[in-house]
C-alpha cells in the first residue's frame, strides 16, 4: 500500500512539473510573438514614405522621333562621340553642322569638356528667311557669336536646365519650364517666336544636348 502511494506521488509530481514546463514554454512563445509583432510595427512606423520616381535619364520629347534608331547618329551611337562629331552623324542636325563648319567651331566644340548645347534642329534654320540665313552663314564673326550663344559651360540635367545661364559667347540665355517642358522666350530667338526643347537630355561624350525648334540670338543682336 505504501509503495502504491509513493508511486502515485511520483507520478503526480512529474505531471505537475510537465504542466509547469509546457505553460512556461507557451508563455515564452506568446511573448516572442508579441515582441516580434511590436518590432514589426515599430519598423513599419519608422520606414520612410515612398517618394516620387526620379525623372528618367533617357532622352525625352516629341522631336526625338527624328533621331535615327540605329547607327552612329542614334542616341546610343552619339554617346561615345564628341558633340560636333555626334551631330554630324545625325541628319536632324545637318544644317547646324553646316553652320558649325562655316564658323570653324567643330574642333572647339569637340575638345571642350562638359558643356550643354541648345542645338537648333533643321526646321529651326528653315524658319529663318533664306537671305538672312545666307548672310549669317557668310559672316564668320556673327555666326560664331550666334553659335556660341547656344553653348553653356557644364552639363545641365533636366532638373538644372531652367534658369539664366552664361554662354560661351559671354552673354546669357534664360530657359523656363520644368520636367520635360522647356522654352526660351520669343525675344531670345532670331525670328521672334518662342523656342521649345523638342528632344532633351541627349548625351554625347562631352556634352548634354537639348534640341530646340528655333535659332537663338545673342544679346544685342
Amino acid at each position: 500500500m505504501k509503495s502504491n502511494l509513493l508511486t502515485r506521488g511520483v507520478l503526480v509530481t512529474a505531471v505537475s512539473s510537465l504542466a509547469i514546463t509546457l505553460s512556461a514554454c507557451g508563455s515564452d512563445d506568446s511573448a516572442d510573438t508579441s515582441a516580434s509583432s511590436d518590432t514589426s510595427s515599430s519598423m513599419e512606423s519608422q520606414a520612410p514614405e515612398s517618394s516620387a520616381m526620379p525623372m528618367s535619364d533617357e532622352p525625352f520629347g516629341a522631336g526625338c522621333s527624328a533621331v535615327p534608331a540605329e547607327g552612329e547618329g542614334s542616341f546610343t551611337g552619339m554617346t561615345d562621340d564628341p558633340v560636333a562629331t555626334a551631330a554630324s552623324n545625325n541628319p536632324a542636325l545637318s544644317t547646324l553642322v553646316q553652320a558649325v563648319t562655316a564658323a570653324n567651331l567643330g574642333d572647339t566644340l569637340n575638345t571642350t569638356d562638359d558643356i550643354t548645347v541648345l542645338a537648333p534642329a533643321n526646321p529651326a534654320f528653315e524658319a529663318v528667311p533664306a537671305d538672312a540665313l545666307n548672310a549669317l552663314l557668310a559672316d564668320t564673326a556673327q555666326l560664331t557669336a550666334v553659335l556660341t550663344h547656344h553653348v553653356i559651360p557644364g552639363r545641365l540635367t533636366p532638373e538644372d536646365l531652367a534658369g539664366t545661364h552664361t554662354t560661351l559667347n559671354n552673354d546669357e540665355v534664360t530657359v523656363e519650364g520644368s520636367g520635360e517642358d522647356f522654352t526660351i522666350a520669343m525675344d531670345g530667338t532670331v525670328v521672334g517666336a518662342e523656342a521649345s526643347v523638342i528632344c532633351g537630355n541627349v548625351q554625347t561624350a562631352n556634352a548634354t544636348v537639348y534640341i530646340i525648334d528655333q535659332v537663338l540670338k545673342p544679346a544685342g543682336a
